[in-house]
């Protein structure tokens, strides 16, 4: 496993507030919320970005959009979410392994950056 924060978090080193998981993906609540609704969703295997992504990871990849569902489901996103993938530190990525931010429970602007 990758030695970043999210990697520690999967390994139980560091807690989080859990809100779903299975073999592939864990999803957690952000300790700096941007939103009334933070939720980060992360594959257990270490990739560090979405870019680096392989063709053997495009299951993976649908299965963590698939965890977005049910994650927003599970909270009560019913009025709707905004999805985020930050790619690189141009993109505004902090942590290198890849991550999903679940941001609802309040109006989205757009442009979002």
């Amino acid at each position: 496993m990758s030695d970043t924060i999210f990697g520690k978090i999967i390994r139980r080193e560091i807690p989080a507030d859990i809100v779903y998981e299975d073999d592939l993906a864990l999803a957690f609540k952000d300790i700096n919320p941007q939103a009334p609704t933070h939720i980060l969703v992360i594959p257990k295997k270490p990739l560090p970005r979405v870019s680096e992504a392989a063709s053997e990871d495009k299951a993976l990849l649908g299965h963590l959009l698939w965890t977005v569902k049910l994650v927003a489901e599970k909270v009560g996103l019913s009025n709707g979410y905004r999805v985020v993938i930050n790619n690189g530190a141009d993109g505004g990525q902090t942590v290198d392994h890849l991550h999903l931010h679940v941001l609802g429970d309040r109006q989205m602007r757009w442009p979002p950056g």
